[in-house]
């Protein structure tokens, strides 16, 4: 088949724009996406001194989004997102991300506008080891239903102090 003139003039004839993000590059567009919408994010930011604060800022087919706050100290602990994938955003601030895989331990300092993205299995421990506090956003597919705690490990620079 063969279209004269302009196919974009066809609107009927160009595949549906999908309504929610169905790829991992779709869902890392939709964390940055919030992260830029400060306006709609901002003004929820709470900081709670005994343990990270998050609420959930959205949700939709077969997603979740979360916003949290990290206080100087914070740390998520060790732990996978169960059968999630994610993508993780730093909104402001710094974060310090110690994961474990097959290759060994790795330590990646996150600073703002930096995305980590995961998928289900992806064990690691993410914490604010600066002085200042920090914001992140979590993009969870399907939506969080469970975190697995795994007993903290030794990497590098680090030490095995108690457990998550």
């Amino acid at each position: 088949m063969s279209i004269a003139g302009d196919p974009l003039a066809f609107p009927h004839l160009l595949p549906p724009v999908p309504e929610h993000p169905a790829t991992v590059a779709e869902f890392a567009g939709l964390a940055r996406s919030v992260a830029a919408d400060r306006a709609s994010w901002e003004p929820l930011v709470r900081y709670d001194a005994l343990s990270r604060w998050y609420a959930r800022l959205r949700t939709g087919p077969g997603y979740e989004v979360w916003l949290l706050s990290w206080l100087p100290g914070q740390s998520s602990g060790r732990h996978d997102h169960g059968p999630s994938s994610g993508v993780l955003t730093v909104l402001r601030g710094s974060l310090t991300e110690h994961a474990t895989g097959p290759s060994g331990a790795a330590e990646r300092r996150l600073t703002t506008g930096a995305q980590r993205v995961f998928v289900p299995g992806y064990v690691h421990e993410v914490v604010n080891d600066t002085l200042e506090p920090a914001i992140s956003v979590h993009v969870y597919f399907p939506g969080l239903t469970e975190m697995t705690p795994f007993p903290a490990c030794t990497a590098p620079g680090r030490s095995a102090v108690g457990s998550s």
